[in-house]
């Protein structure tokens, strides 16, 4: 008789933060048996370190995960306490969509949303070991084991450990091996990574001192309000849906005090001492690490920044350190506000272990084991908004393989997923890998405002999104067509009310006497579309989302349409596939790193090959000239 518990799934998910909840939750939801595997059912969807999600470019992942179907912007949508736009001020291309959190509302409600969902099953057991067995000259995945010793066999495994991986926590001269906010770490399935011969680094990241709101003085700092318009995250939800009374943020800074007890200690810090071996995030560096490397900046600024309603304790948003507890204590109370400062929590490092993401398939399926996929932190990334979107593209990959239907690879014209996944799988990251809109090359057409536009269909098709959401898509493009339409076609006379009413908006009277389109005047920096409703005698009552993508559309046809071309370009390069099992080492021409990285990453296509760090134009047009020789060869 077996001491342990053996069962049977479909799919099975190791681990139940923001990647974890997204892929479970698809697995599921297109008709999967899933279970769900995590240290603790209380860190479910846990938000350890900042308080909000969203933000420069993962405003843009969000709704982009939103309009495939997955949840984290309906989670946030009932869960925020205040809401803005990021960048606002700018084009909006780089507009982001940023809402601070109730952290406990947002893991009641996921998990709400988790455990009644059909079909998903959450075990509280920590996974040990991937179980393979062969099939032909490859390993398949066919079970997991916990260390219990219980055994669940399944089709697929999606690994989404976060920051759990033989996790250990650092400030000052105080190590202890456990993950985030003192939770039992994950000691074990490192080893059974390295025995499948997976490629295994450490990474670190940090999160800042949390203080009790009690002991700080808001009047000294600067208030920070949220938006009077709030815009949800969520394409099915309306701005009336989700609105509230907002929480407020504040604004404070480090001085010259702070920077001196900083820079006195600095031997006592364990990033300097050489006690954290794990590679930090360059894009969000701990208090020291900048009063280091900035030696000429008289301040920093830190977003005070509350956890939810129901708790005094607020988050102090870049003042993230490993410092000892005396050397935080002292520099947190150097700040306007915070002269009497009580810590709830005090600051940490946390080192990790995650995988080489170029051992991963742009499905983030690994490529050296069939059935097994990775999404999140453990890909080498950071931030929960990226974790999500790998979590759900690879619990929805590993969901169509076990159904035999053909896998969901989104492209760098596609999306900000497409961006970051092909940039995890194809460049060598030396660090944490943050989203930022200066990575996307086509971002005036990945905005977040018509995230649905570019990929409903693609979640109503994989099944996730539903047919009352798809046919509301389906209808307000429809709305937008016939209004862009009508727009080119109004002609608008230079007359007296006419001329008033720009002069009134800052603009200039018309000169042409027969007049021109509306859609001309739209395009004037100083105007837009909602602006020009008094002399649009014609204009019929919209939604605001219709408005929105008319005044865009209109208003950057020129530069939209100049991207449509670069992508035109891009994919070309993108449909010149390589075959899989190309001998590189035969090619004469191509240089030995060259030959090297492409052997390693193996790329599917001419545009991702070009994309490899130490692959040279040259190189390409070398690779490219021997496919086209073999395709005449093979006519």
């Amino acid at each position: 008789m077996n001491n342990y518990i053996e069962e049977k799934f479909d799919i099975a998910v190791i681990g139940a933060g923001h990647a974890g909840c997204e892929a479970a939750l698809a697995a599921a939801r297109l008709g999967l048996k899933t279970v769900m595997f995590t240290v603790s059912v209380d860190s479910i969807a846990l938000m350890p370190c900042n308080p909000n999600i969203g933000g420069s470019s993962k405003g843009h992942l969000v709704c982009e995960l939103d309009a495939l179907g997955g949840e984290m912007g309906r989670n946030i949508d009932k869960t925020f306490i205040q809401s803005k736009i990021i960048n606002g001020s700018k084009g909006p291309a780089v507009h982001s969509l940023r809402a601070q959190a109730d952290k406990q509302d947002y893991i009641r409600e996921m998990r709400k949303t988790l455990e009644n969902t059909a079909g998903l099953k959450i075990k509280q057991a920590e996974v040990c070991e991937i179980l393979t067995e062969d099939e032909g000259d490859i390993k398949k995945v066919c079970g997991v084991k916990t260390l219990s010793g219980s055994i669940y066999s399944c089709k697929k495994v999606v690994v989404c450990t976060g920051v759990y991986l033989n996790a250990r926590c650092i400030y000052g001269e105080v190590s202890e091996n456990t993950g985030p906010n003192g939770l039992k770490a994950a000691n074990f399935l490192t080893a059974s990574l390295i025995n499948l011969g997976l490629p295994v680094r450490r990474f670190k990241t940090g999160t800042p001192a949390r203080v009790d709101g009690r002991s700080i003085d808001y009047t000294k700092m600067e208030v920070q309000k949220g938006d009077d318009f709030i815009r949800p995250f969520s394409f099915s939800n309306e701005p009336e849906d989700i609105a509230r009374e907002q929480a407020d943020c504040y604004l404070t800074y480090t001085n010259e005090e702070t920077h001196r007890i900083i820079r006195e200690n600095i031997d006592r810090s364990p990033l300097f001492s050489g006690e954290i071996k794990g590679t930090g995030p360059r894009y969000c560096p701990s208090i020291e690490d900048k009063v280091v490397k900035f030696p000429d900046k008289e301040r920093h600024q830190i977003f005070v920044e509350p956890e939810g309603n129901y708790t005094n304790e607020v988050y102090l948003s870049g003042m993230s350190s490993s410092m000892p507890y005396d050397v935080q204590y002292r520099m947190i109370r150097t700040m306007p506000g915070f002269e009497n400062a009580d810590i709830v929590r005090n600051a940490y490092a946390i080192e990790y272990d995650c995988l080489d993401a170029t051992c991963l398939k742009a499905t983030l399926e690994t490529k050296s084991i069939s059935g097994l996929y990775t999404g999140g932190q453990i890909n080498g990334s950071s931030g929960y908004e990226e974790a999500a979107v790998q979590g759900f593209m690879a619990g929805v990959n590993a969901a169509l393989s076990a159904l035999n239907r053909k896998e969901v690879v989104l492209d760098r014209s596609q999306a900000y997923i497409g961006v970051l996944i092909d940039d995890l799988v194809t460049k060598e990251s030396t660090e944490p890998y943050r989203m930022m809109t200066s990575r996307a090359e086509y971002r005036l057409l990945l905005r977040q405002d018509n995230a649905d536009i570019r990929l409903r269909r693609i979640g109503h098709e994989i099944g996730l999104v539903n047919d009352r959401d798809f046919d509301a898509f389906e209808n307000k493009l429809k709305l937008i067509n016939n209004e862009i339409e009508r727009v080119r076609s109004v002609n608008i006379g230079s007359n007296e009310k006419v001329n008033n009413i720009l002069i009134s908006l800052g603009s200039n009277e018309l000169k042409e006497s027969h007049g021109i389109p509306l859609s001309n005047l739209i395009k004037r920096p100083e105007l837009n579309y909602d602006m020009l409703k008094a002399i649009d005698e014609g204009r019929p009552e919209l939604p605001w989302r219709v408005r929105e993508q008319v005044n865009i559309q209109i208003k950057y046809e020129g530069y939209i349409e100049k991207q449509n071309q670069q992508v035109q370009h891009f994919k070309k390069l993108e449909t010149r596939l390589i075959p899989h099992d190309f001998n590189y080492s035969e090619l004469e021409g191509l240089r030995l790193e060259a030959r090297q990285k492409l052997d390693k990453i193996r790329p599917a296509n001419i545009g991702q090959a070009g994309r490899i760090s130490g692959v040279s134009p040259a190189d390409i047009s070398v690779l490219l000239v021997y496919l086209e020789k073999e395709k005449e060869r093979n006519k």
